[in-house]
């Protein structure tokens, strides 16, 4: 019988979370050029604002459980190469949070163009940085 454990519980919160922080950031990219063809001309604003109800906490429960991720690795028995890819994602999740932070900060079209472009490419990166280090357990 397959049972319930900590680390599916974990993984699956993380999972979800990015699902949701990254997901949701392709799925607004997609959808921004119909958006803005609507009458109102607030929009697009309006939308981020709503998404970022969600994606918000979805970002902190993915650090969260990051970092409970971590808890659960012994980095003193891993591979000096398996410690620069963890940090190197530390640092790229961290870039995500803080060029979306400046991107929800800004209203000039051309910053809120470069600090989402990097807010999702950052994202994705993370993304495939965790896919590594996962399989190089």
């Amino acid at each position: 019988m397959v049972e319930i454990n900590e680390f599916a519980v974990r993984t699956t919160l993380h999972i979800l979370a990015v699902s949701v922080w990254v997901g949701g950031q392709i799925t607004l990219a997609g959808l921004l050029p119909a958006i803005r063809q609507l009458d109102d001309e607030l929009a697009p604003k309006k939308l981020a604002r709503q998404f970022n109800r969600v994606a918000w906490p979805a970002f902190a429960l993915a650090v969260i459980t990051g970092i409970w991720n971590l808890f659960e690795v012994d980095l003193g028995n891993r591979s000096t190469s398996y410690q620069v890819l963890l940090m190197v994602k530390l640092l790229v999740v961290a870039a995500s949070g803080v060029t979306a932070f400046v991107h929800t900060q800004t209203t000039n079209r051309v910053l809120l163009a470069i600090f989402g472009a990097l807010t999702g490419i950052t994202a994705i990166a993370a993304v495939g940085l965790g896919v590594l280090l996962l399989a190089s357990t």
